[in-house]
């Protein structure tokens, strides 16, 4: 079965810079040799979807002129054509280090316990100007929030750009048999037969209300007449101090696959009769490595790039996507800006949005629903504070069941123990 969706930047097959297994001892040896650039624990996600074609069509990371190109006019130029591209990526060095970089050579790339992961062609050395970075991917010029410390925080000055070769990614032994590649997840949906598949973005643990938005976007597109697989897919790269960890996240996103909780009570059963196949046999669980920017409705256009890449023809795009507010907790943008963001691209993007406005369990309805649809009755919806949520936690107490599954719960009260 051919793939659903091509990749992105009108390419006919996947980026594939991954040093094949033939040649990973003499590849590794001569790497040895050469000078050696450090990439950031954060950045090697990115390096290995630059590899195995999560970045298409990238092939490295960012040379000046595609960089400003991203940061003036939201796209990258390939195969002839204009493509949606929102922020861009390259490889931070320091000053001292970058007087030394030489255009034409090659350069061993180390992660931070100074094992060789790879090797950059280098094609261009540049200052990074953070305010101005930052002044476009947030669309703010204030700087007092999560993803602006991202750049501010880091003491590197300057950015590299050129081509890459990578050896494979070790896998995560807590959860790496659930991180696919490109080429594995393509060959997964034409396995299931799949018609159609939306990808459900999320680095947080889940509410009842953020599983309700799969619910939604599987459930739309199974009325339209396409089998549908709908994908949880967190974010596992890098995310900011006081997200839950990764670990642990799977660990709650496992719990409510493997028992098939997600979206119990909230799915419409009249649809799944119809159907003739329960709701539960059309989700799966993958996990995404990259790391997040905190962009709001520029991140959101970057995760529909990742996952067209990944084979997915329809994502989830939710309220407050990849949303962070600033220090004093106002919001950088309104909870349906990414929504918007879709409506507004400046270059081509095949993946489409399953837009999915808030929602919320209302003790009326017996299920979770959408607030739009509800809040007009004048029904109250069940909420509880993060605050509030983390205390149940730490005193070992099952938030309300509207809010949050105890299949979740049980799971973040553990990780919690004495904390």
């Amino acid at each position: 079965m051919a793939d659903l969706i091509a990749p992105h930047g009108g390419l006919s097959a996947l980026v594939n810079r991954t040093v094949p297994a033939a040649e990973i001892a003499d590849f590794t040896a001569k790497a040895a040799t050469l000078p050696k650039l450090t990439v950031s624990d954060a950045d090697l996600s990115s390096l290995y979807r630059m590899a195995d074609g999560g970045l298409s069509p990238l092939t490295g990371p960012m040379t000046r002129e595609v960089f400003d190109r991203v940061l003036q006019e939201e796209v990258i130029l390939s195969e002839g054509g204009k493509y949606a591209w929102t922020i861009p990526i390259a490889f931070p060095v320091d000053a001292e280090q970058a007087k030394t970089l030489k255009v034409g050579e090659t350069i061993a790339l180390v992660n931070s316990k100074d094992e060789i992961v790879g090797t950059l062609d280098l094609q261009d050395v540049y200052p990074w100007d953070k305010v101005a970075y930052n002044t476009s991917v947030y669309a703010t010029p204030r700087m007092d929030h999560p993803g602006a410390r991202i750049a501010l925080s880091d003491p590197r000055e300057y950015l590299v750009g050129g081509t890459v070769r990578v050896l494979p990614q070790p896998k995560n032994p807590s959860y790496g048999d659930l991180v696919l590649s490109p080429t594995e997840t393509r060959a997964l949906f034409a396995a299931k037969k799949f018609q159609r598949v939306v990808a459900f973005q999320t680095r947080n643990a889940l509410h009842r209300a953020h599983e309700y938005a799969l619910v939604v976007g599987l459930e739309r597109l199974t009325r339209e007449g396409f089998f549908t697989g709908a994908v949880l897919n967190p974010l596992v790269g890098e995310t900011k101090s006081d997200d839950v960890d990764a670990v642990t996240r799977m660990k709650t996103y496992r719990a409510l696959i493997d028992n098939k909780a997600l979206g119990q009570g909230d799915t419409d059963d009249e649809l799944w009769a119809k159907v003739g196949r329960p709701f539960s046999d059309h989700v799966l669980l993958i996990g995404l490595d990259i790391k997040m920017f905190y962009a709001g409705p520029k991140e959101a256009v970057m995760h529909a790039i990742y996952r067209q890449n990944f084979g997915f023809t329809d994502i989830i795009i939710g309220r407050k996507h990849a949303d962070a507010p600033y220090d004093d907790k106002s919001e950088i943008w309104d909870g349906l800006a990414a929504h918007r963001k879709f409506d507004e691209l400046k270059g081509t993007l095949l993946i489409q949005p399953v837009k999915v406005g808030f929602a919320a369990y209302y003790a009326e309805l017996g299920r979770v629903g959408l607030v739009e649809e509800h809040a007009p009755k004048g029904w109250k919806a069940v909420s509880i504070s993060g605050s509030e949520l983390r205390e149940k936690f730490r005193r070992g107490e099952l938030p309300d069941p509207g809010v949050m599954r105890p299949e979740t719960a049980r799971v973040l009260i553990e990780s919690m123990k004495g904390s």
